[in-house]
């Protein structure tokens, strides 16, 4: 294995076990890896610190562990079946809800790794040439969970854009979230073909949802929309600029016996927004409008704008739910952003509830930037 020796004083975050080593921090190597390549970590001293996945870029290594022991197929093993105990051990595996995330990256000590857990089907989704390398271990260590019976399992690689069944074929199937239907299609849909973040907060809308005017923008494939209709909306309106996921947030109505009040609308959510009248609860849940720090100023702004047009239609007493996925942008900007929407908008506004990503979803406490979701739960007078 390939060695990357620290500046001096540059091992003091790792050493509390963050995950991450910036490449302004590297000293030497002993030889220059390869893209995805296991290395070896310590510091200018020599002194070992872990090992991880090199990348050339400034996120230098991901750290997979401090400690000195094999990445072989025990170590995979063990790394998935903890996370299925701690899933299993909160709750979520239930005859309700057959959908969850089984590996949450930095979350659960596997950084560029993700795995979404649909009903009898795995979709792995790989951020790095280096979990992308590791497909194999993946498969065998899901295969491997006492507890989970897969059919099939799926690959995105987002390093290379090759996409791959490791098993089976199945391209879409059929979910429970708290008894609730989803469609969900992992080929052809966005990430891994459902946004399994938003589920407590989908279930927070449908508990004020009765009696309400719903309006779901950016709704991809209805999952507030849905739990809106099943817990007595009077009328639901989801917006989203792809027909794709517009037809299956109606299919997605449908199959749960509400599609009398729903309306799905292909069209630009802001300029719908900006045309809305007479909802009295509206989310907004756009996608992120940052992924660079450069691109963080206009992505406030973003939130500033969306924010101030839905505040200033949304009916008097009325519930907005808003979120911001983009990691870059801090919970502190993003209610910023929202501040000075109410302010430009003249409304008198109540935090009610902050918002985040669901409990399956864990920050790694030496890792903060794991936390992205942020949401808040409005009251407009």
């Amino acid at each position: 294995m390939k060695t990357i020796s620290l500046k001096k004083g540059k091992e003091s975050s790792l050493k509390r076990k963050h995950r991450w080593v910036f490449s302004g921090a590297i000293g030497k190597f002993t030889e220059q890896p390869e893209n995805g390549e296991l290395v070896s970590v310590e510091d200018f001293q020599g002194d070992y610190i872990g090992a991880g996945h090199y990348h050339n870029g400034s996120i230098a290594v991901r750290m997979l562990t401090f400690n000195k022991e094999r990445i072989d197929q025990t170590f995979w093993n063990q790394r998935f079946q903890e996370a299925f105990a701690v899933r299993k051990g909160l709750g979520l595996l239930t005859k309700e809800t057959n959908c969850f995330r089984l590996i949450h990256a930095e979350g659960d000590g596997l950084p560029g790794c993700v795995v979404d857990i649909y009903n009898d089907c795995a979709v792995v989704q790989s951020h790095t040439d280096g979990m992308a390398n590791c497909s194999k271990e993946i498969k065998k260590a899901l295969e491997n969970i006492n507890g989970l019976k897969l059919n099939s399992i799926y690959h995105r690689n987002l390093a290379s854009k090759q996409h791959e069944f490791l098993k089976g074929l199945k391209e879409e199937t059929e979910v429970l979230e708290n008894g609730i239907k989803f469609k969900v299609n992992w080929v052809n849909g966005q990430k891994t073909g459902f946004f399994i973040d938003q589920r407590d907060n989908r279930s927070l809308v449908g508990e004020f949802s009765k009696g309400r005017k719903v309006l779901n923008t950016f709704s991809y494939t209805g999952g507030f929309s849905v739990y809106a209709l099943a817990n007595g909306a009077k009328k639901v309106t989801s917006v989203d600029i792809s027909q794709p996921a517009i037809d299956l947030a109606a299919e997605n109505a449908t199959i749960n016996g509400s599609d009398k009040n729903h309306e799905a609308i292909c069209e630009d959510a802001f300029k719908f927004v900006e045309k809305a009248e007479g909802y009295d609860m509206i989310i907004l849940d756009p996608p992120a409008f940052a992924k660079s720090i450069k691109a963080r100023h206009r992505a406030v702004q973003g939130y500033k704008r969306l924010n101030e047009m839905a505040l200033k239609k949304i009916a008097p007493n009325s519930l907005l739910f808003t979120f911001s996925c983009s990691q870059v942008v801090n919970p502190q900007m993003f209610e910023s952003a929202v501040l000075a929407a109410a302010i430009n908008a003249g409304r008198n506004v109540r935090v009610l509830k902050r918002l985040g990503h669901a409990i399956d979803h864990p920050v790694n406490i030496y890792h903060p930037e794991g936390e992205y979701l942020k949401g808040l739960m409005l009251h407009v007078s």
